[in-house]
């Protein structure tokens, strides 16, 4: 092969590539980076994408050239010349996507090992998924609450189970997934580095409410963490409508119902607004306890969770009764 075409050949493969670069490295396809497990995830994404941008480089311009350099001139209808194929070349290109799968995968495995490795002493959190909502619960601070709350830059283990069907959890700019399997605990390790409120979302098909399975992370300062866990505690020993307030928003009550005094707006079972007035603190405490006794016309019954009278204690459930009793007058 003569070096003019070589010349030509090479030149327009660097043009498709400098294209397919600034493509795929000057548009913000992903969400900001969060944690630390993230920035490694986001370097092993960056290398793939390098090594699969040469490559469609390199094919491209080779296929471009051969289109236009040996194209079939007008009133040529011989047959191609019988060529046999380079056993050199066949072997150069099974030789060099094999090593560079090797290298994906090799990285790829340090940078699991990594996000795997647990630091002594870190921070471990208590996550229930159930249908639609997450709870979580700091074990050694004796809080529970609907929206996760970490401390900036400190090791996190979350500890997930259903109580259901299988969940997935997900915060993009984390950029990690897990499923949280029932009959079995799962384990997601993070550490937060960028302070924030981001989303967390199921991210496997669980059920009618599973668009409205979400809540927040929230990264907060050190100072910040532990005035709120401060707050929690106060809250908590506070009783009445405020703990019953509290008690709605950790259990996330508001992703499946309407209540105008809380904000929820969710539609998966009916309105409390409608369907509460005028009904008795035994009557709400039954529906809360055992959802499955009396169904609101057009519901389905088995959605919501039977389990909240086993799961909440009794002055937690006469906090939430009288809350939503006096959310709901008229």
């Amino acid at each position: 092969m003569r070096k003019s075409p070589i010349i030509q050949l090479v030149l327009l493969g660097v043009v498709i590539g400098a294209a397919a670069m600034v493509a795929a490295l000057a548009i913000p396809w992903l969400p900001d980076v969060g944690s630390k497990e993230a920035r490694r995830v986001d370097d092993l994404y960056l290398l793939t994408s390098v090594i699969c941008l040469v490559i469609f480089a390199i094919v491209a311009a080779a296929s471009l050239y051969a289109v236009i350099k040996f194209r079939a001139r007008p009133g040529d209808d011989e047959d191609g010349k019988p060529i046999h194929g380079h056993t050199g070349l066949e072997a150069l290109w099974t030789a060099i996507p094999a090593a560079l799968v090797t290298v994906i995968a090799i990285y790829s495995g340090i940078v699991l090992v990594k996000n795997e490795d647990a630091v002594p002493n870190h921070r471990v959190i208590e996550v229930k998924a159930v249908q639609f909502a997450w709870s979580f619960t700091y074990p050694d601070l004796g809080v529970t609450t609907g929206v996760l709350r970490v401390p900036v830059g400190e090791q996190v283990e979350l500890q997930m189970e259903s109580e259901d069907v299988i969940h997935s959890f997900w915060v993009p700019e984390w950029r990690l997934k897990q499923d949280v399997v029932p009959g079995i605990t799962t384990r997601y390790l993070i550490t937060p580095d960028k302070p924030g409120a981001f989303p967390v979302i199921c991210t496997e098909l669980c059920g009618l409410g599973h668009a409205t399975m979400r809540t927040s992370a929230v990264v907060l300062s050190s100072a910040a963490f532990d005035a709120w866990i401060e707050e929690e505690r106060q809250a908590a020993s506070a009783g009445g409508t405020a703990q019953g307030e509290r008690v709605f928003a950790d259990q996330g009550c508001g992703s499946c119902h309407v209540l105008a005094a809380a904000g929820a707006t969710g539609q998966v079972g009916p309105s409390l607004d409608e369907t509460l007035p005028g009904l008795s603190a035994d009557a709400i405490r039954q529906s809360i306890a055992d959802p499955n006794a009396q169904i609101a016309p057009g519901f389905q019954p088995g959605v919501m969770p039977p389990d909240y009278g086993e799961k909440l204690s009794d002055e937690q459930l006469d906090a939430l009764v009288q809350y939503l009793m006096d959310a709901t007058k008229g």
